[in-house]
C-alpha cells in the first residue's frame, strides 16, 4: 500500500478544508522526507499531511473523517 501526500487548507467555516493529493510514494522514508520539504515551503493556514492507504479516495475519506477529542485523565492535566 503507498503512501499518499495531501495539502491541506482550512478555508471559511461554510466551505470546511480542501484537500489536494500533492503525491504518493512506495517508501515512508520518501513520502516523509517530500512532506518535509513541502512544510518549509508552505503558509500557516495549509497542512501537509502524510498518510497510509489502499487507495487516494480511502486516504482522502480517512483525512475527512470527524475524530472524538481525546479524553484527558485526571493525572495528564
Amino acid at each position: 500500500m503507498p503512501y499518499f501526500v495531501f495539502r491541506i487548507t482550512d478555508e471559511s467555516a461554510s466551505r470546511g478544508r480542501s484537500l489536494e493529493l500533492l503525491d504518493s510514494f512506495d517508501a515512508f522514508r520518501e513520502a516523509k522526507n517530500h512532506a518535509r520539504s513541502l512544510r518549509t515551503e508552505q503558509p500557516a493556514d495549509v497542512t501537509i499531511k502524510v498518510i497510509f492507504a489502499e487507495s487516494d479516495e480511502l486516504a482522502e475519506q480517512q483525512l475527512t473523517q470527524q475524530r472524538p477529542e481525546p479524553i484527558m485523565r485526571e493525572w495528564e492535566k
